[in-house]
């Protein structure tokens, strides 16, 4: 079942792509509101040159109505990812990560995967709190004539806000892929 949650926060990820996905991070009214991504969530603003996909993602989260208690609101996706590992291993909190491989992508998730061309695993990020990585929201799902997929949107990506198309199996889980393969998807339970 779509909660009102999970129906809010696709709809600002949806506003934020339609806003903004023509602009590059340097033209002024998308620079402008990577401003207010960073200062909305209480952090200092670096300029665009400094990785912003992760706080695209807390600050769609937190104006969707998440708490810093459910979400960790960070500049990096590891970090969060991180915590919402302890989530799904202490059966806590409201967003919990586990292995790409096992469960099903839904509206509202989260897909998290390398960057950079590493290969860094679910038991590697079970571990650690920094590694580069990129995580997107699950903004659509459904089936075309070359089967199921979801779409994401994501910050950050080629310096703007763009949706990606991500291959599912028959069971619906992700296909793997070799550069920069899927780490987990965070499953949103709020």
């Amino acid at each position: 079942m779509v909660t009102a949650y999970v129906k809010k926060l696709v709809t600002i990820a949806e506003e934020q792509y339609n806003s903004y996905h023509f602009e590059s991070e340097s033209d002024v009214e998308l620079s402008k509101q990577i401003r207010k991504y960073w200062t909305d969530l209480g952090f200092s603003f670096p300029g665009v040159t400094t990785a912003w996909s992760a706080i695209f993602i807390s600050w769609c989260i937190k104006m969707a109505g998440a708490t810093q208690g459910e979400f960790l609101f960070n500049p990096a996706h590891a970090q969060f990812v991180y915590v919402a590992i302890q989530h799904a291993i202490k059966q806590t909190g409201v967003f919990r990560a586990y292995p790409y491989q096992e469960i099903e992508p839904n509206l509202g998730d989260l897909i998290h995967h390398n960057r950079g061309g590493k290969h860094y695993d679910f038991e590697f990020a079970k571990h650690n709190k920094t590694y580069e990585s990129h995580s997107a929201i699950v903004v659509e799902k459904g089936t075309d004539v070359q089967g199921h997929y979801v779409l994401t949107i994501g910050g950050n990506e080629s310096d703007s806000i763009r949706k990606k198309l991500v291959r599912l199996d028959d069971q619906k889980k992700i296909i793997s892929r070799e550069i920069n393969p899927y780490i987990c998807i965070i499953q949103n339970q709020k």
